[in-house]
């Protein structure tokens, strides 16, 4: 049936129509001045939010491994004089001085203070003195009779690097039960001193060279026991670049205390991220 039929004009119905939709623009208008009252953000699209919210918490929050410029305002040490083997800025870049939330009683002689964060702070002078002393006592040995373990997935490259500059053995992985307490195991060895990356995640290694009464050389975190260890070298023994720090240092150390020339550089002993 035709509009004239029902007796509207089309010019009418136009009209109309038009009407109809100022008086939408207009609602809309109206609710979206009082959306704007309410959030004055609301002009921003969802994709400038969300890209303002990422800038933001790249600016606050710190990564996990900072591989930017060093914080050179970190009190690490109690003497800032004190002789190291590398510039502290170094151990700083490398994180060798974060601990973690938990402190042993046994470590407490190592942690110079506690971060408003909660995470102890590692005495790095005790760090490279203790390097120093480990060094000295491993250039005593055959280096065929020094065993470094590491079940660490951050400590495997370093220490097998290590026990190839070195001269020495290395177990890393899994630490197979019987490897110093078996002769009839195949893989059964009987070094004279043991290193390990971290006493809890090398626990058999160092259970078992106590059985049999080789000294061990533990790289200890502020959260290690160190009653089952000879020698301690308090460290982060979690990161990947702290790792690398303290094995490429052990290793120049060691090779400098048997009078051969150290060549090893740090990206020698460093893992890919």
């Amino acid at each position: 049936m035709s509009d004239n039929e029902e007796g509207i004009d089309g010019s009418e119905l136009d009209e109309e129509l038009d009407e109809l939709e100022e008086e939408i623009e207009e609602d809309f208008d109206e609710l979206e001045a009082v959306a704007e009252e309410a959030d004055p953000t609301a002009d921003e699209t969802p994709t400038e939010e969300a890209a303002d919210e990422v800038a933001d918490e790249e600016e606050t929050e710190p990564s996990e491994e900072v591989d930017d410029e060093p914080v050179l305002d970190e009190d690490v040490m109690p003497d800032d004089e004190v002789d190291l083997l590398i510039p502290v800025e170094d151990y700083l870049a490398a994180g060798v001085h974060i601990g973690t939330q938990q402190k042993t009683k046994s470590m407490d002689r190592f942690i110079h203070r506690v971060r408003t964060d909660g995470l102890y702070v590692l005495d790095v002078s005790q760090t490279d003195t203790r390097i120093r002393t480990a060094a000295s006592f491993l250039a005593n040995y055959n280096p065929e009779q020094i065993l470094v373990a590491s079940s660490r997935q951050y400590g495997r490259f370093p220490a097998e690097k290590f026990a190839d500059a070195v001269g020495a053995r290395a177990r890393t992985g899994r630490f197979i039960p019987g490897t110093l307490t078996n002769p009839d195991y195949a893989g059964y060895i009987e070094p004279d001193v043991v290193v390990v990356t971290d006493p809890i995640g090398d626990s058999q290694a160092v259970k078992e060279a106590i059985t049999v009464g080789i000294p061990v050389i533990a790289m200890c975190d502020s959260n290690n026991t160190t009653s089952n260890v000879d020698l301690v070298v308090p460290t982060n023994n979690k990161g990947r670049k702290a790792l690398s720090v303290v094995y490429w240092l052990l290793a120049n150390e060691t090779l400098d205390r048997r009078g051969a020339e150290p060549t090893y550089a740090l990206e020698d002993f460093e893992t890919e991220p």
